[in-house]
């Protein structure tokens, strides 16, 4: 019996301190990023500064390659959308329309272990 009643509040214990634990939010920052619409393995794999075609970055992205924004600085950023309406969800179909053009994308910017996403909030083509 006396086995029994420490399992059971073992097992209390560690329910009421994990329901305690709160799941910290990254902190983002609010930026604009200028760049390319381009597929991402061309992007990395074929280093390029601007995509080949329009046609090319959506085909590779209607095949199932993410679209990414290529920075001009050549920093890849990764669109992503924003985990308070979850489940996530991939942003081609958002940047379908602007594959292979310049863009100004305003949002939150998140960095992570070197890599760089943004939640976007604006995007629109730039000349």
């Amino acid at each position: 019996m006396n086995r029994k009643r420490t399992l059971g509040m073992g097992i209390t214990l560690a329910l009421v301190l994990a329901s305690g634990i709160d799941v910290a939010r990254a902190e983002g920052k609010s930026s604009t990023v200028k760049g390319y619409v381009i597929d991402s393995a061309c992007a990395i794999t074929k280093n390029l500064s601007k995509p080949i075609s329009a046609d090319c970055a959506v085909a590779c992205a209607k095949a199932g390659s993410p679209l990414v924004i290529l920075a001009d600085d050549g920093t890849i950023y990764w669109p992503i959308s924003d985990t308070a309406n979850l489940p996530a969800m991939g942003q081609n179909e958002r940047l379908m329309k602007l594959a292979g053009q310049k863009v100004s994308a305003q949002g939150t910017v998140y960095t992570k272990g070197g890599s760089h996403g943004i939640v976007i909030e604006k995007i629109e083509a730039v000349r």
